[in-house]
């Protein structure tokens, strides 16, 4: 089987302030209308994205401000791409904290779950860290086989 063609892709560079988490839900869902997405697959990587956003703020970055990274691809398979990079603290065991209710901050009532979220709302999730350097988010999600818009 012949590897998907990229239709299109962007990358854009925000600092991981709290109020960036709606620009990258929103920048994310208008990429992906280029592919003529069903609203329920809008609503899932909108929450994909902002789950990963948010991770990247209050755990990679906690009290300080970094940059995070988000590159979108669409692929002629109809495949979206989402990766989140962000160069904070790292994860030390990512097995441990993909796992549900894990949390670093259980001070501020985190859940736990964002990773739980992510691989409930897309097709693939993998997570890739160093501490000290860095995680990376990357996602993908088949949409459903509507008309391409051009």
């Amino acid at each position: 089987m012949a590897k998907p063609e990229p239709v299109n892709q962007m990358k854009c560079t925000f600092p991981s302030c709290s109020v960036n988490e709606a620009l990258a839900r929103s920048v994310a869902a208008s990429f992906a209308a280029q592919l003529n997405p069903t609203c329920e697959e809008v609503s899932d990587i909108k929450c994909a994205v902002s789950e990963a956003v948010t991770n990247a703020i209050v755990h990679g970055y906690r009290d300080s401000i970094g940059e995070i990274v988000m590159v979108l691809k669409l692929e002629s398979d109809r495949t979206f791409t989402a990766e989140i990079r962000d160069r904070g603290v790292g994860i030390p065991n990512v097995e441990e904290a993909m796992r549900p209710l894990f949390t670093t901050d259980p001070e501020n009532e985190r859940s736990g779950m964002g990773f739980t979220i992510i691989e409930n709302f897309m097709d693939s999730l993998r997570v890739v860290s160093s501490p000290g350097k860095g995680t990376r988010v990357i996602m993908k999600k088949k949409l459903s086989m509507l008309p391409l818009r051009k």
